[in-house]
């Protein structure tokens, strides 16, 4: 079964910084993409950042909400994606979740929460 492993949610003041990383465990081929997306209550689910994992380099995706505050990079060997998040706004207050889609479906993971403070 597919899983997806995260780490590196938390509390942080507002103006710091957090890393996010997530790699799939057990085999898993067939990756389109891979990235992170977030949800706060009372709000719809929306992209942080994806990645594409076919090409030598990658093509990157950012909301627009985190654009600019947010790297996104990849490690094709292992499956994972680490997401660099600085400046950090009380609006980024949510369940951030993992994701790869593959061309017939996508997967998520648990999620784990990321809570700025003032």
């Amino acid at each position: 079964q597919e899983q997806l492993v995260e780490s590196g949610g938390g509390l942080v003041q507002a103006g710091g910084s957090l890393r996010l990383s997530c790699a799939t465990s057990g085999s898993v081929s067939g990756i389109v993409d891979m990235g992170w997306y977030r949800q706060a209550p009372g709000k719809q689910r929306e992209l942080v950042a994806l990645i594409t994992m076919a090409t030598s380099s990658g093509t990157t995706y950012y909301g627009p909400s985190v654009k600019v505050r947010v790297t996104i990079s990849r490690d094709n060997d292992k499956n994972s994606v680490h997401l660099q998040m600085n400046s950090l706004k009380l609006e980024d207050t949510a369940v951030y979740q993992c994701s790869y889609g593959t061309k017939l479906r996508r997967y998520w993971g648990q999620g784990t929460q990321v809570s700025v403070t003032s």
